[in-house]
């Protein structure tokens, strides 16, 4: 889900209902009011589907420095209150877009100057820190398509830019192909940041056209760049024992990226991609 509210979105009850059927046992809360915001509500709904929650979903600009710290923390606040009355472990940290992700409208420049990098991992550092004391929870940054946190050399200066100890990588596949990355190569490389996965794949055609293109990446979605494994990249299988190899207890979260799309064509994806990771030993 990709926003609290869209008519495009199937209603939350038939989200909940159809993980379950999946034979999944972990959501994410995904933006903070698509689901219920009280936790007494959040706990019925999820328990009697055999569901649990693993993260919390919060949006940062921390790029932007200290102007920014008192709305994100209220943003973020909001969500750590809800995971953590969850039973959450982990809050997961999607930096903001340079280019708007519905109308691909550019909203500011797609590479940092050294201050605003100096924000970005200073004030991520301060929300780690903030979020563990105060709620028991450990950031992931999510790296994402059309934000500055993307490519394997962002994503590598952003880790070397970070205390290990405050801040982990919520590892997604499929926007780390994206956006040109190997997962493989990310895992071994610094395999102590990783905290968390999400696994999806990118449909290898269609991506060359959105790059050929600078096509933004919510029209590449409705195009169908990310795609169900195992017809894309990366090779799930390969990631997964290289995940495996680092010998910690790792949520991964399966994903496919569609919207918008028929109501009734996630359920059946969903059942599939679960059939095959347990095929690939997950």
């Amino acid at each position: 889900m990709w926003f609290p509210d869209d008519p495009q979105q199937v209603p939350w009850q038939r989200f909940l209902d159809e993980v379950s059927q999946s034979g999944y046992e972990w959501i994410e809360l995904g933006p903070y009011g698509y689901l219920p915001t009280d936790p007494a509500v959040l706990t019925e709904e999820t328990a009697r589907r055999g569901l649990k929650v693993s993260a919390g979903t919060v949006f940062t600009g921390l790029h932007h420095g200290e102007s920014v710290w008192e709305k994100t923390w209220a943003h973020v606040a909001d969500n750590a209150v809800l995971a953590q009355a969850m039973g959450a472990s982990h809050l997961v940290v999607i930096p903001s877009f340079w280019r708007d992700d519905k109308t691909g409208e550019v909203l500011e420049p797609d590479t940092l100057t050294p201050e605003q990098w100096r924000n970005l991992t200073t004030l991520t550092e301060r929300l780690g820190h903030e979020v563990r004391e105060r709620y028991g929870l450990q950031i992931v940054v999510h790296p994402h398509a059309d934000t500055h946190i993307d490519s394997e050399a962002n994503v590598t200066r952003f880790l070397d830019g970070t205390d290990s100890s405050l801040v982990s990588l919520c590892l997604d596949t499929g926007h780390y192909a994206y956006c040109g990355g190997d997962s493989v190569k990310l895992i071994e490389t610094y395999g102590e940041r990783i905290g968390y996965l999400h696994l999806k794949q990118v449909d290898p055609e269609i991506l060359a056209d959105v790059r050929a293109n600078e096509v933004p990446f919510g029209p590449a979605v409705a195009r169908g760049v990310m795609c169900e494994p195992p017809a894309g990249v990366p090779e799930l299988g390969p990631v997964l024992a290289a995940a495996q190899k680092l010998d910690v207890d790792l949520f991964a979260i399966v994903e496919q990226d569609m919207y918008p799309c028929e109501p009734d064509k996630p359920l059946p994806i969903a059942q599939r991609t679960r059939a095959f990771l347990r095929s690939c030993g997950a």
